[in-house]
C-alpha cells in the first residue's frame, strides 16, 4: 500500500492486482468532522448543479417515455421516487466510503428504450426486464466478468444504438419549435446564447437557463394548470414484474449495455479525467443491486452518471470534491421525497416545454454518439446499426434497438474484420 498526501491509503498497482475483487473503501472511515471539514461553498454550489441538471432534462425524458408509454401519473411519480431517493441515498453512501464523488441516477439511453417496448409490453412485463438486468450486472461484478463484458460489443457500434434511439429527441425539439414557438423558441435561444457565453454558461448551466427561459414562457402564456392534488409526498407504487420471455430478449442486454458500457463507461471516464479511482467492480455490483431495489417501484435501471460526475468534479480540490457528490445525493433524496409535486407540476407543463427541454437535454449526448460511432473503426457496422434502430422494425416482437446491435456486429464481423484486430 502506497500514502497519498492527505494520508489516505492508496493500493498500489501490484497490490490491487492480487487484492480482493470489490475494492475496499478508503480507510479509516470518514467521520462527521471530517466532512465538515472538507465541505465548502463550492462544492456545495456543485452539488446543487448537479442535482438541478438530472431533475430537469433526464426527468423531462422519464415524463416523455412514460407518456408515449400510457403511464400514469402514479407510476411515473413512483418512478421518479426510486430514480432519486433510492440512487441519492446510494450516491451518498458510495461518496462517503470511496470519497470520491460518484453520483448515481438512471440509465437514460436505457429509458428511452422503453417507449417503443411499451406499446407491446406490459409495465409489469418491463419491470422483470429491470430485475433480470439488475441480477446480470450483480453477476458480471461479483465474478470480475464486467471488464471483459464491457469490451465484447465495439463502443462505435453501441453508440450508434444509441444515436439510433436519442434521434426521437432531436427530431422531436424541431418539432416543437414548428408546432408551440412562443414556447420552444425562448428555450433554444437561451440555451444557444449560454452555450455561445462560456463565462455565463459556467455559472448558468445552458439546460437551466433554457428551464427558466421556458417557465417564464408558460407563464406568460397563462398555460400552465397543474392538476388539483393535494399529494406531495411520495407514495412508492409497489410493482410486481410478470415474467415474459418477450421483455427478457429485447429489453436486457440493451439496458445492460447502456449501463456499463454508455453510462458507466462514460462515468468512470469523467472521474479518470479529474484524477480520481473510481472503484470499477464495486459500481457494478451497486448498480446491480440497486437496479433490483429500483425496479419494485418500477425505476429503470441505476447507472453511474457522466454528465453529473462531470459537474461535481468541475471546480475545487480533487480531494474535497466527494462532498460535492454527497450534497448531490441528499438532494436527490428530498427531490424523490417530493416526486409527486414536482411529476404533477412538470405534467402541468405544455408538450412543447417537456419535448424542447429533453431535445435540448440530449443534444451533447446525441453529438457525441454520432462522433463515436462514425469517428474511427467499424463505421459500416455502426452505420447498420444506426439504420436499423432508427427503422424502429420488430422482428419476433423484439424492438430494433436490439436487432440493430446484432445485424451492425454481424456486418462489423464480415465486413471489417482489420478493425477488431485493431482494437485488441
Amino acid at each position: 500500500m502506497s500514502t497519498s498526501g492527505d494520508g489516505e491509503e492508496r493500493p498500489s498497482k501490484r497490490s490491487a492486482a492480487r487484492g480482493p475483487l470489490v475494492e475496499r473503501p478508503v480507510r479509516p472511515l470518514l467521520g462527521l468532522r471530517g466532512f465538515v471539514r472538507d465541505a465548502g461553498p463550492v462544492y456545495a454550489a456543485n452539488g446543487l448543479i448537479g442535482l438541478v441538471f438530472a431533475a430537469t432534462g433526464p426527468v423531462a425524458v422519464i415524463l416523455a417515455v412514460g407518456a408515449q408509454g400510457g403511464l400514469s401519473q402514479a407510476q411515473l411519480a413512483s418512478w421518479i421516487f426510486g430514480a432519486f431517493f433510492l440512487n441519492g441515498a446510494l450516491t451518498v453512501a458510495a461518496c462517503w466510503l470511496y470519497r470520491q464523488p460518484l453520483a448515481f441516477f438512471w440509465t437514460i439511453p436505457g429509458a428511452v428504450l422503453l417507449g417503443p417496448a411499451l406499446a407491446h409490453l406490459g409495465w409489469p412485463e418491463v419491470v422483470t426486464a429491470f430485475v433480470v438486468t439488475g441480477l446480470l450486472m450483480v453477476v458480471l461484478g461479483l465474478t470480475g466478468w464486467v471488464r471483459r463484458a464491457m469490451a465484447v460489443v465495439p463502443m462505435p457500434i453501441v453508440m450508434a444504438m444509441v444515436a439510433g434511439v436519442f434521434l426521437r429527441f432531436g427530431v422531436d425539439l424541431v418539432r416543437s419549435l414548428r408546432d408551440d414557438v412562443a414556447i420552444a423558441a425562448p428555450m433554444v435561444v437561451v440555451f444557444l446564447l449560454l452555450s455561445a457565453l462560456p463565462m455565463i454558461g459556467r455559472r448558468v448551466p445552458p439546460i437551466i437557463g433554457a428551464l427558466a427561459a421556458g417557465a417564464l414562457a408558460v407563464a406568460v402564456s397563462g398555460r400552465f394548470q397543474p392538476a388539483a392534488d393535494a399529494r406531495w409526498f411520495a407514495a412508492p407504487v409497489l410493482q410486481a414484474p410478470q415474467w415474459s420471455w418477450q421483455a427478457v430478449l429485447e429489453l436486457v442486454i440493451p439496458l445492460a449495455i447502456t449501463v456499463l458500457v454508455v453510462q458507466n463507461g462514460q462515468g468512470i471516464a469523467v472521474l479518470r479525467a479529474a484524477g480520481h479511482q473510481p472503484p470499477v467492480t464495486a459500481i457494478t455490483i451497486a448498480c446491480g443491486g440497486w437496479s433490483l431495489l429500483g425496479a419494485a417501484v418500477g425505476a429503470v435501471s441505476t447507472c453511474l452518471t457522466g454528465p453529473t460526475n462531470a459537474l461535481l468534479v468541475a471546480s475545487g480540490e480533487r480531494e474535497r470534491q466527494y462532498t460535492a457528490g454527497v450534497v448531490c445525493g441528499l438532494l436527490a433524496m428530498v427531490f424523490g421525497l417530493l416526486a409527486p409535486l414536482f411529476t404533477r407540476l412538470m405534467l402541468a407543463m405544455p408538450v412543447a416545454f417537456i419535448a424542447a427541454l429533453g431535445g435540448l437535454a440530449m443534444l451533447r449526448v446525441l453529438q457525441t454518439s454520432f462522433v463515436t460511432a462514425f469517428g474511427g473503426r467499424f463505421t459500416l457496422g455502426a452505420l447498420i446499426t444506426f439504420v436499423v434502430t432508427v427503422a424502429d422494425v420488430e422482428v419476433l416482437s423484439i424492438g430494433a434497438a436490439f436487432w440493430g446491435l446484432v445485424a451492425g456486429l454481424a456486418v462489423a464481423w464480415l465486413l471489417e474484420r482489420p478493425d477488431f484486430a485493431a482494437s485488441d
